[in-house]
């Protein structure tokens, strides 16, 4: 199957390697049933791409997105906290970036996206990637979502509208810090929503981690996303 240049192997969902002008990435593609539908990234938090966020790719794709989420570990996976740092710190910056680059065009010329402009989900250490690439290449980027992250940027670039999901209890993203990053994009002019949840910590979007998952909050913070695509994401 070719398309303008990428290709997937043999299928079109589940993990395979997106092939691309500017090389392959591996990762899990999720598309809709029937039809086509804008593209959307998804970008894991530092345990890696594990059956999360491919979940999190299949129900958008049940919503008529396209979805990729690159594999940026490259097949590690961690499930403790000490794993996910030792791993993390392996990523370097200029393989993620070209991971992502990669994801992007991949699925710009996929024959089950609509249009050019993408939206971007990021979760942690994903939120903070979401973001830079908004920045690095804001024509390609039109609705940035993140869970518990943000980043180091100034934003005057990035033409994206931004969701944030926050947690009010969150040794890694302090209410400080969740506020400084707001005032940073309403300042650029950006068009932004930030929501934090009552009761929650870092990472209360994934149920594997039941230390902190909040099913309440997660339909909350699903909802919300879905309804910011659908408005700022029309393909």
């Amino acid at each position: 199957m070719n398309w303008d240049g990428a290709m997937a192997k043999e299928k079109e969902s589940g993990m395979l390697d997106l092939k691309t002008p500017e090389g392959t990435v591996s990762g899990y593609l999720a598309t809709p049933k029937t039809g086509t539908g804008p593209g959307l990234l998804v970008l894991h938090a530092w345990w890696g791409l594990n059956d999360v966020f491919k979940r999190v790719c299949d129900r958008l794709a049940m919503k008529g997105y396209t979805t990729f989420a690159p594999d940026l570990y490259h097949g590690a996976v961690a499930s403790t906290i000490d794993q996910a740092e030792k791993v993390m710190k392996q990523l370097k910056p200029e393989t993620a970036r070209g991971d992502i680059l990669k994801s992007v065009r991949g699925l710009q010329a996929h024959p089950k996206v609509r249009g050019k402009r993408l939206g971007a989900i990021g979760f942690s250490m994903g939120a903070y990637w979401a973001l830079r690439f908004a920045e690095d290449f804001p024509s390609d980027i039109g609705a940035v979502v993140v869970f518990y992250g943000t980043g180091d940027g100034e934003y005057s670039k990035t033409q994206a509208a931004i969701l944030g999901h926050f947690a009010e209890k969150d040794p890694y993203e302090s209410a400080e810090s969740v506020r400084d990053f707001e005032k940073v994009l309403r300042a650029s002019g950006k068009s932004v929503e930030i929501h934090t949840y009552p009761g929650t910590t870092h990472w209360f979007f994934e149920k594997d981690r039941p230390d902190a998952y909040d099913a309440g909050a997660t339909e909350t913070a699903w909802q919300r996303t879905i309804s910011f695509m659908a408005t700022h994401l029309r393909g």
